[in-house]
């Protein structure tokens, strides 16, 4: 099964700044290869380095505690994958409003999966900070939840 894709195109607003664009399409590259593509070299290659602090205390800071993340998920949930419905941007933050599956048959079901609101402060084009707010919608998504997401890995703080 294809990889779901993004398209800016869909989401853009027409009161956007180049600025406000520049930094949207950087966001949504970045959830394309990460959430949809699950192209964790790439992002490695690309994010590797540069300061990037986590506030989900679930998930350690820098972008290895990102792909960490994220890749030890999509071992048990390969066809997980990111719908963004909406976009938008404030200065230098950014806000996706997503609804995240697990099985491709999920995709447009909207009892099933994540509700995930995510924002990343975007800085010179980079991504350097994120924050999210991430509701279970059903029964599995809500006893994952509970049973792995309690341990705290970053000192950050939730804001």
């Amino acid at each position: 099964m294809a990889n779901p894709k993004i398209d800016i195109d869909t989401l853009k607003k027409a009161h956007w700044s180049t600025d406000a664009k520049n930094s949207a399409e950087a966001v949504l590259e970045f959830v394309q290869l990460l959430m949809n593509d699950h192209n964790f070299e790439e992002i490695s290659r690309r994010y590797s380095g540069s300061p990037y602090r986590q506030h989900n205390r679930n998930i350690a800071d820098g972008i290895e505690g990102v792909i960490k993340t994220v890749s030890d998920f999509v071992k048990n949930a390969p066809e997980f994958s990111y719908d963004v419905k909406h976009i938008y941007v404030d200065g230098e933050y950014v806000t996706i409003h997503s609804h995240a599956t697990l099985r491709a048959k999920h995709r447009g079901d909207d009892s099933q999966g994540l509700n995930i609101i995510d924002t990343w402060k975007v800085v010179d084009g980079r991504l350097v900070e994120h924050w999210d707010a991430i509701q279970a919608i059903s029964l599995p998504m809500r006893l994952y939840g509970l049973f792995f997401g309690g341990k705290v890995r970053n000192e950050n703080g939730v804001f």
